[in-house]
């Protein structure tokens, strides 16, 4: 038979070994318990298709299309010998005389014409223009200090519809970008050989 003291301390020793294993499994341990122990997501990255446009290649926006309008190819005139000297000489004479002029009012140009050369001195700033025929080409040689040297032939820029054929005016043309002498020396000189000679100097 056990003795009564003995059986008090065992049904102590029962009860504090139960309470220490309630408070270890109390609420807040185990949520706590659970949190830890439950695994972190890894950060996901999202990506989208607009996101994407234009990384590669082939994505990227089609570029418009430049609005160029073609050049008309011009083509010198069919001339015989005789017809070329003719407006050549022609030309070159009302180029010398509007330069003339000019150089009656200006001190910075310096006009000489021998044996078919044209020799325009603008002084150290600008330069000298030589200008001459080539009837071998049956053009006109343009040198320019500032554009360099440059070809010209005599082309018909009227024959067009509603005009007669062999109507329409000429002029000396450059054929690589279709200027002509006269815009040159617009645009170089600031000299407008379209004016009438009358008008010079007024």
């Amino acid at each position: 038979m056990m003795r009564p003291g003995f059986s008090k301390v065992a049904r102590a020793a029962s009860r504090g070994l139960r309470s220490s294993r309630l408070a270890r499994f109390t609420p807040a341990n185990v949520g706590a318990a659970s949190i830890l122990a439950r695994p972190c997501a890894s950060p996901k990255f999202m990506t989208t298709t607009a996101a994407r446009t234009g990384i590669t290649p082939d994505n990227k926006a089609p570029k418009a299309k430049d609005d160029v309008t073609p050049q008309v190819s011009k083509t010198p005139a069919d001339m015989t010998d005789s017809e070329y000297h003719a407006v050549a000489d022609e030309y070159l004479d009302r180029l010398v005389t509007h330069l003339e002029n000019l150089q009656d009012e200006r001190e910075d140009i310096d006009v000489e014409y021998s044996a078919g050369v044209l020799t325009l001195n603008f002084g150290p700033d600008i330069g000298i223009y030589v200008i001459n025929k080539q009837p071998p080409n049956k053009q006109i040689w343009l040198s320019s200090p500032r554009s360099g040297p440059k070809r010209y032939d005599y082309v018909i820029l009227g024959d067009s519809q509603g005009e007669k054929e062999g109507t329409g005016a000429g002029a000396w043309m450059y054929l690589r970008d279709n200027s002509t002498i006269d815009e040159l020396f617009l645009e170089e000189l600031d000299i407008d050989l379209s004016s009438p000679i009358s008008d010079l100097g007024e």
